[in-house]
């Protein structure tokens, strides 16, 4: 689908309840010989393939997960102030305190709720054009991607605006520079912002907490450090810098430096990643209506939404964009190009 036709289906699309759920995709296990785990040394040939774990997991009573990952629906998650609608929600970002960030291409750009799903604030009137992807810092600041207005907005914890990275309504001059369409952002510890940029550029960019560009790397292709539509990045908790190259079906991992580390193949045109440090899992949105589940050596722990378009709570009928885990391991995916496709689910323990 072409950006313009992504656009034109978000604005046009029927709007649908805000609901949550579960459904461990059968088919997954068919796909498992094609998710490739390709190292430094073997990115010109074969990798090492990303492996099922060994034995067999006890089936969710839900249906929805295996073993220690099982969920359940929360359908109706998330009360609207009267009058209000969710328009298109692209993104979707947790804080420490479990407070949920929603992307929302409408009047309301970030509208915020409690894990429970009551509204609290919205922030961003009048700035936004077209969000897209959406991350919040150790520090509770928020990192807004605009993919229209080619600029990255850093919000403080109260909401205001303190930082905006790219000039408004202004793409790059040159090939190369930010930005060109952005896609994401993320923080490392050290307060640097890495940057994917995006839709009309193939880079990573790289900055100083103050704003200041210190390097940029990539370019349109297929081979290590190559991008088609670097789509999410996110920095690991050993401090890799992992990229969502979507359109390449795979996730590239570099040192803060840009250099290639190594990639896990075989995906289905993967949009957003998130990293739960503390059960060493990675949550991957697949674009092909599936969620998958992995350790950070590329296990493959669990899989749900089957490759299909599906309207069940749980499945997807659009595409899987956005993802993130609150402190309690409940997921949020949010689905695009539809109107108000905003999933939880919640994990049984």
């Amino acid at each position: 689908m072409s950006r313009r036709d992504f656009l034109r289906v978000c604005m046009s699309s029927a709007v649908v309840g805000v609901s949550a759920g579960y459904a461990y995709g059968a088919g997954r296990e068919s796909l498992l010989p094609g998710r490739k785990a390709l190292s430094e040394q073997g990115a010109a040939g074969v990798g090492s393939r990303v492996q099922a774990a060994s034995g067999e997991s006890p089936a969710c009573p839900s249906g929805f997960g295996s073993g220690d990952y099982c969920y359940q629906v929360a359908t109706g998650w998330g009360k609207l102030p009267e009058g209000w609608t969710w328009g298109c929600t692209p993104a979707v970002a947790c804080d420490s305190k479990d407070r949920v960030y929603v992307h929302s291409r409408s009047e309301h750009p970030i509208m915020i709720f409690d894990g429970e799903g009551n509204f609290l604030a919205c922030w961003g009137q009048g700035i936004h054009k077209n969000p897209h992807g959406i991350s919040v810092d150790a520090q509770g600041n928020v990192f807004s991607v605009d993919q229209n207005n080619h600029c990255v907005y850093k919000f403080n914890p109260e909401g205001k605006l303190v930082l905006t990275l790219g000039t408004p309504g202004r793409p790059a001059e040159k090939a190369g520079e930010p930005f060109n369409e952005p896609t994401d952002a993320s923080v490392a510890p050290s307060g640097e912002i890495f940057v994917s940029d995006g839709y009309k550029n193939s880079r990573v960019h790289k900055f100083s907490p103050d704003g200041r560009l210190i390097m940029s790397w990539g370019e349109e292709g297929k081979g290590p450090g190559q991008f088609t539509v670097p789509h999410c990045v996110r920095i690991a908790p050993d401090g890799g810098v992992w990229v969502c190259d979507r359109k390449n079906d795979r996730i590239q991992i570099f040192d803060q430096d840009g250099k290639f580390i190594s990639q896990w193949t075989g995906l289905h045109e993967p949009c957003c990643l998130h990293f739960d440090a503390k059960a060493d899992a990675v949550y991957v949105a697949e674009f092909a209506q599936r969620v998958s589940i992995f350790r950070r050596d590329g296990t493959l722990v669990c899989s749900w939404g089957g490759g299909r378009k599906s309207d069940k709570p749980g499945e997807f009928l659009g595409g899987p964009h956005g993802i993130c885990a609150d402190s309690r391991g409940n997921l949020y995916v949010a689905e695009a190009p539809l109107q108000a496709r905003l999933q939880k689910f919640i994990r049984q323990r």
